[in-house]
């Protein structure tokens, strides 16, 4: 059981319902003779690509979101079991597999395996009388121009658990998405004919076939994974039905209805192959298996594959409705039920008997098997989190490094809404494994309410951090993660103790306002001095951070809000004042944004990221402005891990400015490849530049350098390295600041694919 929710979160948060799928009511199919008299080659017919194109370039007039508002309503369900055709093979063989093992000489085993050999029986007669996983949602979409996408759950029911899976209510189908058979980055996946035209519902549509690349022989050419069906009149899609080039290995079809001008998404379903057996049917009694045996396991999980399946019905469509404000206000996902007890009144086909056996099955292991407390662990991963009970374990505090402490080991916990709903207690504590001291802190968040992102905030804190760091307030776990390697080779830290309060609201779906005040007693960790003042400090201020992503999609859940879906724009604002009064030595104003950007054109995908940073008055070095250098200034090879704000070619540490401006551009070339593997590969032209000043360098008495000229890095960047799941960069540094030294201004990236733009 274990298994199968891990697949099940897996399968939820990654796929998404990425590909479409079935139906063939009232369709009529191409005749197999006409497709199969196509001469085939190992390239794509001109024609099938020109009307994709077509496709491609009228998918917004065609989308429903080009009209002024609508709303239906959808039911999904997702679920884990064998293929229909073997279920009663595999009853009948669980049956005569236990009544061979009742003769076997009883074995003597430990607690453990006692324990295992139990478990393993059990499951195979469950799945013998219901599906392993179920789960239906029921959905009201409203949409209006002016207001955006709303999406309110009307119910909600999910297989042994009894509580709800917010995380799990928010995952995306692919109703807004365009399908990857006709995107233009998988262009070189397959290979495309016109072969047919054929008449649906009183209007022509094309028949494109396709197949997947990477065939060995001629006559597996002749085979075809699928079949595109376009509208005529207006180039949309009407119907894509897909198949895995392996048979058995997945099916998937999804279907499109015309509706006032707009093609709607009325259909799906897909079946899937689960790559790993979830339930081991070996039921040897012995410890010990003989090869003939582990053998006789693999044919049978091979013979006995699980499957994922899904469906998506959408109906009750409305176009130009009213849009009343009042619907839209709030996160993007409202839960108006969650306890299955109303599931039934949108279910658009009844439940099988083995459906419904499996509330009845799976619900009676819940407490034998903790598959709540399972199931809400999974889901604290996508916020970075390991759930054990009511604490919280913090992934991003296991461990670190920087050039200071090198590596930094540590743990953070956070008491969760099993606890309280309304206070949250945490702490964390560190160690740096080269300065040899420990770090801490702890704090505890008051919500003041259960209905949005609302909380007050206690906290202390004893730690070190690279001087000028750039802020990282409301960042998301994503964000942070990318940017956490930006002082690498950074060794000017300072050491900061003191206390905080805050208060954060979300004024809107995308507003967010945090207000602040700290104390802090900061000190310098290298041989500094201010103004001949030192180099410890009080430091008293007050700080405002506002972050608004209007795009990006929320819900709320009883752990607080989740953005399911980070959408671009997005800009952060943060305004730190320093006082005198309050014990603190320095008046200072310390402003610093960051917006971005990412949008598509036939040219390609640009992403922009334009930030900067000013300080005015009196403030210590690491109250500036460090420029982000990821090189380690040496005489040797530049290689480093890719950074949200960092520069790969310039040193660590060496530019400090009271005010800058920088930029980070990259554009992703329309032209993608296929080494091998199925994963598509591209390349980002990519430029970085900033430039600043430092009004009175003198008073801050180290070694360091002012940057005031441009510094610029071109690079190019292979997205999907050789099908890999990572990038490679290749950097150069040109301009003011380029020198003789070609090891100097060359340098090499990674960076983890999943970590996005």
């Amino acid at each position: 059981m274990n298994k199968c929710y891990i697949f099940i979160f897996l399968l939820l948060t990654n796929l998404a319902l990425s590909q479409t799928i079935i139906t063939k009511k009232n369709d009529k199919e191409p005749k197999t003779k006409d497709i199969e008299a196509v001469i085939l080659q190992d390239k794509s017919d001109p024609r099938a690509l020109e009307i994709l194109q077509k496709v491609n370039d009228k998918y917004k007039i065609n989308s429903p979101e080009s009209l002024l508002s609508y709303s239906y309503k959808s039911y999904e369900k997702i679920s884990i079991d064998f293929d229909q055709d073997s279920i009663k093979a595999y009853n009948d063989f669980i049956t005569k597999r236990i009544d061979s093992l009742k003769k076997l000489p009883i074995q003597p085993f430990k607690a453990p395996e006692r324990k295992d050999s139990i478990e393993s029986v059990n499951l195979a007669k469950l799945a013998g009388q219901s599906k392993l996983f179920l789960w239906e949602r029921a959905s009201e979409i409203l949409y209006s121009s002016q207001y955006g996408e709303k999406i309110n759950i009307l119910d909600n029911k999910i297989s042994g658990l009894k509580e709800p899976l917010y995380e799990l209510m928010a995952f995306r189908s692919n109703r807004t998405q365009i399908p990857k058979e006709i995107k233009e980055e998988n262009r070189n996946l397959y290979r495309y004919f016109l072969t047919d035209s054929i008449d649906i519902d009183g209007r022509e549509n094309y028949v494109i076939s396709f197949r997947q690349t990477g065939y060995r022989t001629f006559a597996d050419k002749k085979k075809f994974n699928g079949y595109i069906y376009v509208d005529k009149q207006t180039y949309g899609l009407k119907k894509i039905e897909s198949n895995s080039k392996i048979d058995n290995e997945g099916s998937i079809t999804s279907i499109w209805t015309l509706n006032n001008g707009k093609w709607f998404l009325l259909k799906e379903d897909y079946k899937l192959k689960l790559n790993n057996n979830l339930l081991k049917i070996g039921l040897n009694s012995e410890g010990k298996k003989s090869k003939e045996d582990k053998k006789q396991d693999t044919e049978n999980n091979k013979k006995f594959g699980q499957y994922a399946y899904a469906t998506a019905d959408y109906f009750d469509i409305k176009t130009d409705i009213k849009s009343n404000p009042k619907n839209f206000r709030g996160y993007t996902i409202d839960v108006k039920n969650s306890d299955g007890t109303q599931i039934d009144q949108y279910r658009t086909s009844k439940l099988t008997e083995r459906e419904e056996e499996t509330y009845v099955t799976i619900d009676s292991l819940s407490s034998r098997y903790k598959l709540d407390q399972k199931a809400k662990a999974l889901t604290g991963l996508l916020k970075g989190k390991i759930r054990l009970g009511i604490v919280d374990f913090d992934l991003a505090r296991i461990i670190g490094y920087n050039k200071y402490e090198h590596f930094r080991l540590g743990a953070g916990i956070k008491l969760n809404d099993r606890f309280s709903k309304y206070i949250s207690p945490d702490a964390y504590f560190a160690y740096g494994i080269y300065d040899k001291k420990f770090k801490f802190g702890g704090g505890v968040d008051i919500r003041t309410t259960l209905e949005k992102n609302s909380f007050f905030r206690l906290e202390y804190f004893n730690d070190v951090m690279a001087a000028g760091r750039f802020s990282e307030n409301l960042w998301n776990f994503r964000m942070k993660i990318m940017n956490a390697g930006v002082a690498i080779n950074n060794n000017v830290f300072y050491n900061y103790e003191g206390f905080k309060v805050s208060y954060e609201n979300d004024l809107t779906n995308g507003l967010t306002v945090n207000i602040a005040a700290k104390k802090s007693k900061e000190e310098a960790l290298f041989s500094y001095s201010y103004k001949n003042l030192g180099n410890q400090f009080d430091i008293s201020s007050a700080i405002i951070t506002l972050k608004y992503s209007p795009n990006s999609k929320n819900i709320m859940t009883p752990g607080g809000k989740y953005t399911y879906e980070q959408n671009f724009p997005e800009f952060y604002l943060n305004y730190e004042q320093g006082f005198k009064g309050f014990d603190g030595d320095f008046n200072f104003s310390r402003f610093d944004a960051l917006f971005t950007q990412n949008f598509k054109t036939k040219l390609g995908v640009t992403g922009i990221r334009a930030y900067g940073g000013l300080i005015v008055g009196d403030a210590p070095i690491w109250k500036n402005f460090t420029m982000n250098g990821l090189a380690n200034g040496r005489n040797g090879f530049n290689f480093n891990l890719t950074s949200y704000l960092g520069f790969a070619t310039m040193q660590g540490g060496k530019y400090y400015n009271d005010k800058f401006v920088g930029a980070y551009l990259t554009h992703r070339l329309p032209w993608y490849f296929k080494s091998f593997g199925k994963n598509v590969s591209s390349f980002d032209f990519i430029y970085r530049g900033v430039i600043g000043d430092m009004k009175n360098p003198e008073f801050h008495q180290f070694d360091f350098e002012k940057l005031d000229h441009l510094y610029n890095e071109v690079g190019l960047e292979w997205n999907n390295f050789l099908s890999s799941q990572f990038n490679l960069g290749f950097f150069y540094r040109v301009g003011h600041y380029n020198t003789s030294s070609f090891k100097d201004n060359f340098a090499i990236q990674f960076k983890l694919k999943l970590l996005g733009f």
